[in-house]
Formats: structure tokens, C-alpha cells, sequence
């Protein structure tokens, strides 16, 4: 799961019902890997919204908080590995090394990947990945 998806679980505006699908299955015990840049993703997502008067700050607390209250798995594999695949990924598709980041960690754990993103998407498609 991309931050485009943890945004969209915060800020109403943003939400989908594929968004919501994916947030009842959160919150039916679903699993959710994320790698370790999707907080600070996430941390400056919410802190753009307000600074671009998107959200209060009253509002971007509350984000941060639910958000912290979600119980997610942390793969830290893909910092390490930023200089071989996630990079050749980012130039194959197009992509920015953050959004190859997770295409990486989808593809080396065999999952679908969850996003917003459709040049993010279509790079999954490509990879033979599904959404879930």
C-alpha cells in the first residue's frame, strides 16, 4: 500500500470505494506491509495539506493519530536495496524511486500492491501484479 492510500483513509476527499474496501479489510485484520518510507510519506503528505490549507491543523493531527493507531508490517529491506532494483524499476516505468520502492517490495513478496497512483499502477500491471 501506497501513501496515496493512506491519504485517501484520512482525507475524505480522496476516498474511493476501492480506498474504503481496502480500509475495512484493515480494520477486519487484513495485513498491510509498508516499507519504512511510507510514514515519513505519509508525515509529509498531511503536512503539505495544511501548509496548502487542505487540512487543519487540528485535522492533520487527527490523521496522524488514526494513522498511528493502524497496525502495519514494516519491510526495511528496500532502503538497502535503493541503488540496484528499486532503481532499475524507477527508470523502467517512469517512476520516482519512492513509488518503485513499493512496485519492489510488492514484487519481492509476491503481493498485490494498493494505489492510487495510476502510473504506479500500470508499472504493477506491467510486472504482472494485481491489485488487491
Amino acid at each position: 500500500m501506497d501513501a496515496s492510500v493512506g491519504f485517501a483513509w484520512v482525507h475524505p476527499s480522496q476516498a474511493t470505494l476501492e480506498t474504503d474496501r481496502w480500509l475495512n479489510a484493515v480494520a477486519a485484520g487484513a495485513r498491510v506491509i509498508v516499507p519504512s518510507l511510507w510514514f515519513l510519506e505519509m508525515a509529509n503528505v498531511l503536512l503539505m495539506a495544511q501548509r496548502r490549507h487542505r487540512l487543519t491543523a487540528m485535522q492533520r493531527k487527527a490523521a496522524l493519530e488514526k494513522l498511528a493507531a493502524m497496525q502495519f508490517t514494516v519491510d526495511e529491506a528496500a532502503g538497502r536495496i535503493a541503488f540496484g532494483k528499486v532503481s532499475e524499476l524507477a527508470e523502467k516505468y517512469g517512476l520516482t524511486i519512492y513509488d518503485a520502492t513499493y512496485l519492489e517490495l510488492a514484487l519481492r513478496r509476491s503481493l498485490p500492491l494498493a494505489s492510487r497512483d495510476e502510473t504506479l499502477r500500470s508499472a504493477a500491471r506491467g510486472c504482472g501484479l494485481k491489485s488487491p
